[in-house]
Parts: structure tokens; C-alpha cells; sequence
């Protein structure tokens, strides 16, 4: 087998995060986070990816996937590893808080409490959970509620007191929602100084269930949490109204076909029973030993004061050196600026737009926005735009998945401010990542463009890995305006100076890159590949890159999460390797090197190599034209390709090993900062510090 299923790599993905959690050398609070991405990550999955293979088994699909897999034969091995990976996940997490109870940091039951903890737990209990909480009885006139995605529910089995049954007769079934509208994690007072307790919400109306069931006797109360499918499909092409119709699929999202039931260790059979029947559920149950929907604790970390032992070294991104604060566009006629985050500060960029505002020589500025932090410095540089005059134009991608709402709500709140919005276009999702600048100087227009790896938010801007180039070269400043004029209104395409854009020609370039690259090699000229992506998935794209290590290129791919390539298989990709970088930052910028015959090239990227980047959106792919800003990121890809802490590297069997880490183990993270800032210093010791 030459290929590996898309989900099934998904999930190995998931487990490499969940070694992050397991691993002793991650502060302990750092592993909690992890513990936390692990139960993110798995929802989504199952809401997104698992409802795609029941639907074809529902469908009668038996045909067979690339990588050998009918849908049925897929489900049974993604809910096998699924469980696996699940189980594993709670053994680490009792193994992480039995280390931070060493630490005083502790989740309590209500009966490990002192009088005086439950008394004020009782109160908070009283005065702001009981009046949110409503019962929902099963009976001939009550029929089932309608269960939200994700959300957290108690099932209560009981019985009513003084009234006579037979042995065999059923008992009464009641539900509860766990408000989600309160904090789950509720801290119990504490005379210590050294200790941090807290409980859970559920765990609390637990132990007061009773003053919802008066006159009942309690036989079984137990947490359960229902996952059902989130991908639905828009009918673009039907819709009257884009917005609106996003709207209703966003709504119908939570009550999709359930794909999956957690519930609780020793779950009571009989509500057990009645959710299997209500939900037409078989296989698709987990039973969980521990706290259902791990994600609660990305909060634990911040409800804890100090502990700087259990966390990461604080890093604060440093301003780029190599920017001009007190004049971006003046700096960026002289050269071209590349800032990697989150070692350097995403402050650069919302200091490119907010001077573009309010700089009278600007006449308009263009950008994307696709995933948007909840109170964007961005967007209020361009309703400041727009209330200056200037013609403000905003391709808001309202198909962002899960992101649908807020996006809706920034494009309405732009759109008040008097900037043009267009809600994204039909039958293609826009990923590229642009800000353009049209700035009128000496009676001619020049434009100023930002194009990133990664999204326009400052808040994931700390947490990811990404590059943005800040260019004024008119060349590619055309073809980003071309690009504009595709997008909002009805120009074709036609031949770019320097870019490549998906749907239309950006696959078929970097094809025709490889194959340049087969072509040097077989003239015995220098070549080489470095890729480095999210995911690595279209079949087409993996079968070039077989083609040319069958050729005897060098091909080294840096592959966060998904790949189906699997490199080291004699006669087919014994020149691949593939690594995995998983550690404190999310590994997210898309690099693409080719050695090109001794003349290497540099391409920065929206895209990674799947079907739906490279078919079905509208991506970007930009070369690296500046000489030291070319060697800098092919350095950097170095220093990623050293890293012998934090790399995985696939066998041919598609298992991932962590690399030996040698006698001076690099890790790229870590040291990338130090690098990065090094590297300017030297090169540009004339720019004004900051």
C-alpha cells in the first residue's frame, strides 16, 4: 500500500498532540492546553469528517477509496483508533492531575469538601445555577428534547416515592441541560495560599439534583454529550439571499444526525437504552472515564495565578527590526519586509492598515478577511478608512467553518462604516490572505501589499506559525489587483507576472515545478524539494512527488497533520522524507522551495496540497523575490529540518518515530526567535530601533 487514508492520517495527527500532553518534559499546565486541543480537535473530526463516510455508507457507496478503504470498512477502523485515542487521552489525564495535585492544584468532588466549602458552594449553587436549570421530564405528554451539539446534559432516572411498582416496571427518566452560559469550572474557597481547588458545574448540580425532584427518589444521575453532524451543504447556487441562507445552515447545525454519544462511566442502562433508541445509535458510543469534553480546561491555566514552573518561559514577540514604524510606506518603496510570527509581533500589521487610514495620500485598500479575532484592531482600521473617505473594499469568507457568525457580524458592522463588502463567492471559499493598498505619490498610484501564510488575527497570530511579506513591487501589486477584480466583480483570468491562484493555475504550477525539477535532475543540474504545509492529501500532488524521487530528487516535506504520501517505499519514494513538528506554536505557514538548477525559489502560500485548497478556493502562492529575504526563509526551513526535539518522522509503514535527538538536540521553536532576530540585526543595522 503506497497511500494512507485521509482520516486515519487525521487521527495519528491527533495522537502526536496528544504526546505533547504525555510527554514529562511538558510544563504540567502546557500539557492540560494539550489535553484540551486533543478534545477540540476529535469534535470537530466527528462532526465534520465522520458524518461524510456514515453518509456513503448510507448511500450504498462500496467503492473503494486511493488508499484501499470502502466507507464501512473506513468507519469501523476510524471508531476502533477513535477509542483508542480517546482511552489514552483519559489515562493522561488522570496521570496530569494526579501530578498537579502535587502542585495544590486540584479538581474536588463535593465529598472531599470541608462544611464551610459546601456551604458556600450550596449558596453559589442557589443564587446562580438554580434559576438558569429546567427539567425536562419523559413521559406520554413530554416527548424527548431536541439535544444541542456538544452540549453537556444529565440524565436522571427515578422514581416517585409512596407509589407501588412491580419489579419488572420501568422507572421515570428526566433530562438537564448544564447551562453553557456558565463557567464550568467554579473555584472552591480555599485557606491555603499553596492550593488551587475548584469543581465542575456538573458535578455540582449533581449533588444538589434533589431540589429539582421533590418527592422522587434518585436510582442514577450521569453526565452524557451528544455530537451530531455540522457539515451541511449550502445550496449557493439556489440561495436568494447568501447571508441569510448562511444564516438558517448555521442554525441547522445543531440539531444534524448524531454521530456520536459520550456518556459517563456506569451510565444507568435504562436512560442508556432510551438514548440509543431515541438516537438510532449502535457502535458510536464512548464511554468516558473521567470529565466529558476535555476542552473546558484551555480556561484552567488562566484561573491560576504564578505556577510559572508549570508553564512555558513567557516570549513576547519583538517588533520585526527591519520595519519602519514612523513610515511603513516610505520603508517599503526602498524593500520588501517578511515578519514570522509569533516570534516577531503581528502588531506590524495592524501598524501597515491603521497608517494606510489615515494617511491622506490613500485613495483605497483591498483585503480578505477570513478567520477574524473577536474585537480586531484590523476592522476598526478599515471602518477608520471608510469614515475617511476612502474606498474600502472587504472580501468577507462567511463560509469560514464555525466562524460563519462572527464573520456575518464584522461584515455588517464594516458594512455600516461605509466600507464595500462582498460576502464571499459562490461555490468557492476564499483562503488567501491579502491587504492592498493603493496609494496616490508624485501624480501615480503605487501599490502596497501584504500577503500571509496565516489569518488575519492577532490572537492566533501568538499561538501560530506564520510569514507575511509586506512588498511595493508593482508587478506583483497587478496581479494582486487582478486578483481583486476577479473576486468582486467579472474580470477572467489571465497570465500573472509572479502569482499563482487556485482554483484556476496554481496545482497546475507547482506541477509544472516539480516536473522542472525532474527535468534538471535528469540533466544532472542541482535540484531539490523542501515542502513545508498543514496537509498533504490530493492524490494527483502525492503521485508528482513519487514521480520525482523515481527520478532521484531529494524531497524533504515538512507535514503538520495530514499526509497520505508515505515516503521511504523502495522503487516509489525512497528520496521523500516526512516530518511532523508538533510543540508550542502550531506549525500553519505553507513554504514551497525548488532548487530550480542552482537559482532556488521561495513561495509563501495560503494553500496546503489538498483537493479542496488547490480546486475548490481561492488561494495565492507569491515568490520570495528579495535575495537575503529568499536566504533567510530558506534558513529558517533549515533550522526547522534540524530539529531533533519536537520532530516526528514517518516510516514507510505511515508510523511516526520521534528522530534521535543527537548530542546537541535542536529544537526549531525554541530557537527560531534568537535566529530570526539575529539574522536582521546583522542585515539591517541601520534601521531605527522601536
Amino acid at each position: 500500500m503506497i497511500y494512507s487514508n485521509r482520516d486515519l492520517s487525521w487521527l495519528k495527527f491527533n495522537h502526536r498532540v496528544l504526546e505533547e500532553a504525555m510527554d514529562e518534559n511538558t510544563p504540567l499546565l502546557e500539557r492540560v492546553k494539550f489535553l484540551s486541543i486533543v478534545a477540540t480537535n476529535l469534535d470537530e473530526f466527528m462532526s465534520i469528517r465522520v458524518p461524510r463516510v456514515i453518509d456513503q455508507i448510507n448511500s450504498k457507496v462500496f467503492q473503494k477509496d486511493f488508499a484501499g478503504y470502502t466507507p464501512e470498512g473506513l468507519l469501523k477502523r476510524i471508531t476502533r483508533r477513535a477509542k483508542t485515542l480517546v482511552e489514552l487521552q483519559y489515562r493522561t489525564f488522570h496521570t496530569v492531575f494526579h501530578e498537579l495535585k502535587q502542585h495544590g492544584i486540584q479538581c474536588k468532588a463535593m465529598d472531599e469538601l470541608d462544611h464551610m466549602q459546601k456551604k458556600e458552594l450550596q449558596s453559589y449553587y442557589t443564587n446562580k445555577v438554580f434559576p438558569v436549570l429546567t427539567p425536562m421530564a419523559i413521559d406520554q405528554s413530554r416527548p424527548f428534547p431536541l439535544f444541542r451539539s456538544k452540549g453537556l446534559y444529565l440524565s436522571v432516572v427515578l422514581r416517585q416515592e409512596g407509589i407501588a411498582t412491580e419489579e419488572d416496571d420501568e422507572p421515570d427518566l428526566a433530562f438537564l441541560q448544564v447551562p453553557a452560559n456558565l463557567p464550568r469550572i467554579i473555584p472552591v474557597p480555599s485557606n491555603s495560599k499553596n492550593s488551587q481547588e475548584f469543581i465542575l458545574l456538573e458535578d455540582l448540580i449533581k449533588d444538589q439534583i434533589d431540589t429539582l425532584f421533590f418527592g422522587y427518589t434518585l436510582i442514577g444521575v450521569h453526565c452524557f454529550r451528544i455530537t451530531r453532524n455540522a457539515d451541511f451543504i449550502l445550496e449557493e447556487e439556489e440561495a436568494e439571499d447568501l447571508v441569510e441562507e448562511m444564516q438558517k445552515e448555521i442554525r441547522r447545525r445543531q440539531w444534524g444526525n448524531p454521530v456520536r454519544l459520550e456518556i459517563e462511566k456506569d451510565f444507568h442502562p435504562f436512560a442508556l437504552k432510551a438514548l440509543r433508541e431515541e438516537l438510532e445509535l449502535c457502535d458510536i458510543v464512548y464511554e468516558i472515564g473521567g470529565p466529558l469534553d476535555l476542552s473546558y480546561l484551555m480556561k484552567l491555566p488562566e484561573m491560576i495565578p504564578g505556577m510559572y514552573q508549570l508553564r512555558y518561559p513567557r516570549v513576547e514577540p519583538i517588533y520585526p527590526m527591519d520595519m519602519d514604524r514612523s513610515d511603513i510606506f516610505a520603508m517599503l518603496k526602498q524593500r520588501d519586509m517578511l515578519a514570522f510570527h509569533p516570534y516577531e509581533s503581528f502588531e506590524v500589521v495592524p501598524d501597515f492598515l491603521q497608517q494606510a487610514a489615515i494617511d491622506p495620500s490613500v485613495l483605497a485598500i483591498k483585503m480578505t478577511l477570513y478567520r477574524v479575532s473577536g474585537d480586531s484592531p484590523l476592522v476598526h482600521a478599515l471602518e477608520r478608512a471608510a469614515e475617511l473617505g476612502k474606498q474600502v473594499t472587504v472580501l468577507v469568507e462567511i463560509k469560514a467553518r464555525f466562524d460563519e457568525e462572527r464573520n456575518i457580524a464584522w461584515a455588517r458592522k464594516l458594512e455600516r462604516a461605509g466600507c464595500h463588502i462582498v460576502y464571499g463567492l459562490v461555490g468557492l471559499k476564499t483562503h488567501a490572505k491579502l491587504i492592498m493598498v493603493v496609494r496616490e505619490e508624485s501624480g501615480t498610484l503605487q501599490r502596497y501589499v501584504h500577503i500571509s501564510t496565516g489569518n488575519y488575527n492577532e490572537h492566533t497570530a501568538r499561538l501560530f506559525t506564520d510569514i507575511g511579506l509586506f512588498t511595493s513591487n508593482a508587478k506583483i501589486g497587478e496581479d494582486i489587483a487582478v486578483l481583486f477584480n476577479e473576486m468582486t466583480g467579472f474580470s477572467t483570468a489571465r497570465d500573472w507576472n509572479y502569482i499563482s491562484a487556485a482554483p484556476t493555475d496554481l496545482k497546475q504550477t507547482l506541477i509544472t515545478k516539480i516536473q522542472r525539477e525532474m527535468k534538471h535532475c535528469q540533466e544532472g543540474k542541482p535540484a531539490r524539494i523542501i515542502a513545508k504545509m498543514n496537509s498533504l492529501s490530493n492524490r494527483e500532488m502525492v503521485d508528482q512527488l513519487y514521480a520525482a524521487s523515481q527520478a532521484g530528487i531529494k524531497i524533504d516535506l515538512i507535514v503538520r497533520g495530514i499526509c497520505v504520501l508515505r515516503p521511504g517505499i523502495p522503487g516509489i519514494s525512497e528520496n521523500i522524507t516526512v516530518r511532523s513538528i508538533i510543540d508550542r506554536y502550531l506549525e500553519h505557514s505553507r513554504i514551497f522551495y525548488f532548487e530550480n538548477a542552482g537559482d532556488p525559489e521561495v513561495w509563501l502560500s495560503s494553500a496546503d496540497w489538498m483537493s479542496r485548497n488547490l480546486e475548490r478556493r481561492i488561494e495565492l502562492i507569491c515568490p520570495v523575490l528579495d535575495q537575503s529575504l529568499k536566504d533567510l526563509v530558506i534558513q529558517s526551513l533549515q533550522l526547522v529540518l534540524s530539529d531533533r526535539v519536537k520532530s516526528r518522522i514517518m516510516l514507510p509503514s505511515g508510523r511516526y518515530v520521534r528522530e534521535n535527538g543527537g548530542a546537541s538536540p535542536i529544537r526549531s521553536q525554541f530557537e527560531t526567535q534568537e535566529f530570526i532576530a539575529a539574522w536582521k540585526k546583522h542585515r539591517y543595522q541601520t534601521i531605527p530601533s522601536h
